[in-house]
């Protein structure tokens, strides 16, 4: 099934794409690679998840933020590239939780995105390499950033 298809089936709504907060590109084409800058957690009205997991917000809360930022990647691949069915795979993740020096759960955080992408994409197209760490802040105290690198099939 499509990526496009599996956003319907599974009842995803994807949140408005942001516009850059700063002086980059959401997205840059190089051969088949799409280098997606780094997201945060836009919700449906266009606010962001904030806190820091281990004060303000638990691991599960960073979880769902974590896939809220995949939502809003999703939104932003759609934006610039037109379908997500031109997506052929997830080749890697660079995931950064704003969270407590004593908190170690990066990666169990950084599975709500994982999880989302391999929903949307497959298990085999969906879960690239991955790194997932702690930062002592994130831009307007964001919960989760995450970039990705993913490849495009052939026009």
């Amino acid at each position: 099934m499509s990526a496009e298809a599996n956003i319907t089936k599974l009842n995803l709504t994807l949140p408005p794409a942001p516009a850059p907060a700063g002086v980059y590109k959401p997205v840059v084409l190089q051969g088949s690679l799409a280098f997606v800058s780094g997201q945060g957690p836009v919700t449906q009205d266009g606010s962001l998840l904030t806190g820091r997991v281990g004060a303000d917000v638990d691991k599960e809360q960073g979880k769902l933020a974590a896939r809220q930022v995949g939502l809003t990647m999703l939104s932003t691949l759609k934006s610039q590239i037109g379908s997500l069915d031109r997506i052929a795979r997830v080749i890697k993740l660079l995931g950064m939780v704003n969270s407590t020096p004593d908190f170690g759960e990066h990666p169990y955080v950084i599975n709500g995105c994982s999880e989302l992408f391999a929903e949307v994409f497959g298990s085999d197209n969906g879960i690239g390499a991955r790194s997932a760490v702690g930062m002592g802040s994130l831009p307007g105290n964001i919960t989760v950033e995450i970039e990705a690198i993913f490849e495009l099939k052939p026009e």
